[in-house]
């Protein structure tokens, strides 16, 4: 006679941190990428697990990330924050300050910025949705994923404002809906209508809602103030709750159709959907706003990184005359 056990084997140490992200109501995108660190941290050490290491450890890993594999600042900090979650949140053990670990070089470069005829000239080279988001990015300062996670209810055309939720660090701001974008904005919200409609009809139109309001108003997710305002073109499996739902759309998409716009005009500057966004801070500076006004719109929460964009202005050599050109 087999004897069964009522004991439920503990979850995984890969599903704890999951779990505990989604609690913290960390994006999917995060998620996984903290997991691929955790496991390239695992893997680096012949699969000891974490408990069993600790600062010597993150040190030499995140060490070899800058001097063997040459990775960047940014990368080699996404590396750290994942293992200080690991340990924190899921272990409960506080490092100490990691003082020994070899920073990979942050590279001092100015943001990369199109002059007014540039814009217009890419974005002539755009149209229907993707003109859209462009004329988006540009027009109120956006990030590439701010616009495509917008919410119909979070557009006052009354006001002519944006409101950005959840920007990067998890904080809201308000930003300016351009005048010209009012019109082709509602007609093409007039269409995201119809296919969201479309969607009930065919049993689906629930979006996914943050912070699980889905479970304390169960029919929000249907109500078209939630909707997407850029939704997928096709409905696609929710990656934690398995339900069929039309996601916003790909960034991929918007990057693609951007290049191919900067190529067909011949700039030959790296120009992607975020110099859009340096384009807009850079322009209203030229025009005479101020930089408090510039930050707060952009949504930094150091005026310092707003100051970068003042190395960009359009005057040479921070505005001193050459004296060539004086002769």
């Amino acid at each position: 006679m087999q004897i069964t056990s009522n004991q439920t084997q503990p979850p995984k140490l890969l599903d704890q941190v999951a779990a505990k992200m989604r609690v913290k109501h960390y994006s999917v995108r995060t998620e996984k990428s903290y997991i691929d660190w955790i496991k390239r941290y695992i893997l680096h050490f012949n699969k000891r697990h974490p408990k069993d290491m600790g600062a010597v450890e993150v040190e030499e890993f995140l060490t070899h990330l800058a001097v063997a594999r040459n990775v960047s600042a940014s990368t080699q900090n996404q590396a750290k924050s994942a293992l200080l979650y690991l340990y924190k949140e899921v272990l409960g053990v506080e490092l100490p300050w990691l003082d020994n670990v070899t920073q990979a070089k942050v590279p001092q470069r100015l943001p990369v910025v199109l002059t007014q005829a540039e814009v217009q000239a890419v974005l002539s080279r755009m149209d229907g949705t993707m003109w859209l988001i462009a004329s988006l990015l540009y027009g109120s300062g956006l990030r590439i994923m701010e616009a495509l996670r917008l919410r119909v209810k979070d557009i006052d055309f009354a006001r002519r404002e944006i409101l950005v939720r959840e920007g990067k660090g998890f904080k809201d701001r308000v930003t300016m809906l351009p005048a010209s974008l009012v019109e082709p904005l509602k007609a093409h919200l007039l269409k995201v209508q119809t296919l969201h409609k479309d969607d009930l009809n065919a049993g689906h139109g629930e979006v996914f809602m943050p912070m699980a309001l889905d479970r304390k108003y169960p029919n929000a997710g249907k109500d078209w103030n939630w909707q997407y305002c850029f939704p997928s073109v096709k409905l696609s499996v929710d990656p934690r709750s398995k339900v069929i739902r039309r996601h916003h759309a790909d960034e991929k998409t918007v990057q693609r159709a951007v290049k191919k716009a900067v190529n067909l005009t011949g700039i030959v500057k790296l120009a992607t959907p975020h110099t859009l966004r340096h384009s807009f801070a850079t322009h209203l500076l030229t025009g005479g706003y101020d930089i408090r006004t510039v930050q707060e719109l952009l949504g930094h929460a150091d005026v310092a990184t707003t100051m970068i964009y003042t190395h960009v202005l359009n005057k040479g050599g921070r505005g001193v005359s050459s004296p060539l050109d004086v002769l």
